[in-house]
């Protein structure tokens, strides 16, 4: 295990365990935990197949750390720019990196939390979990890439009356809307994203890595343009695939190489 100031790293075999550990903030992001983040993924442990992110503590994450920002305000709007788009480029790495991520929600998925949150692949939300976008009420707009993630899940409308009015939603209400895909009981989180990680990990690497950069691009595409890039994709991951299906109808588990390419 390695621990950044705000971010733990734990290797269990193929999957990677990062663990917000600003639990005392109910792991606020400030600018320090955007960089450790920004760390991470700018070296990534070999032979990582899939991320589980978790936080320590009752909550998944608060969002912004206003305190941090009335501290710190942005002397400027190119300063204040910089600032979400660092944000930009972390959230990008989850959902358009190299491998799957899997989040662990809890208690707190408000504002940025709720950003980072939609960032990630597969989302399994504990009972506590809710969910709320208060920035309206804050005066401030969000900046995390919610205005382009999350109208995306929940759709423009309801994001735009959940800002408006500070709506919270609550785990079953998340799991409906899409905002969460499993639901467990409070304490289980940890233990089911583990296990749909570990089987996240034994796909074909090429055709995660599809799964993760494509559909979200081609679903925003015209349809002759999706059809088009879904014909490139497929032809790319041809190569993987071809002993997997041997396999399948042999009824023979895909055998690892020792390059970690399957």
């Amino acid at each position: 295990m390695t621990t950044a100031p705000l971010l733990h790293i734990e290797q269990h075999d193929e999957v990677t365990l990062l663990r917000l550990d600003r639990p005392d903030k109910r792991n606020a992001i400030n600018n320090q935990l955007i960089a450790d983040l920004a760390a991470f993924f700018a070296a990534p442990p070999e032979g990582m197949r899939a991320i589980v992110l978790h936080a320590s503590g009752a909550h998944f994450c608060a969002g912004l750390d206003l305190m941090e920002m009335l501290a710190q305000p942005p002397r400027n709007a190119i300063e204040g720019q910089r600032r979400s788009r660092a944000w930009h480029r972390v959230f990008d790495h989850l959902q358009f990196g190299e491998v799957p991520v899997v989040s662990v929600l809890k208690g707190a998925v408000v504002g940025g939390g709720m950003e980072l949150a939609s960032a990630t692949h597969v989302r399994v939300a504990e009972r506590s979990a809710f969910f709320q976008l208060p920035e309206g009420q804050r005066g401030i707009f969000v900046g995390g890439s919610g205005a382009v993630r999350i109208p995306r899940i929940i759709g423009a409308g309801r994001m735009v009356e959940m800002m408006l009015t500070g709506r919270q939603y609550g785990a079953d209400e998340a799991l409906q809307l899409g905002l969460a895909h499993y639901l467990v009981d409070d304490g289980a989180g940890l233990e089911r994203a583990l296990q749909l990680a570990r089987q996240i990990a034994t796909n074909s690497p090429t055709s995660n890595y599809a799964v993760i950069n494509g559909i979200a691009r081609v679903a925003e595409m015209g349809y002759a343009e999706g059809l088009t890039a879904e014909s490139f994709i497929t032809s790319a991951t041809g190569a993987d695939a071809a002993k997997r299906i041997h396999g399948f109808f042999d009824g023979r588990k895909p055998v690892r190489e020792a390059t970690g390419a399957d």
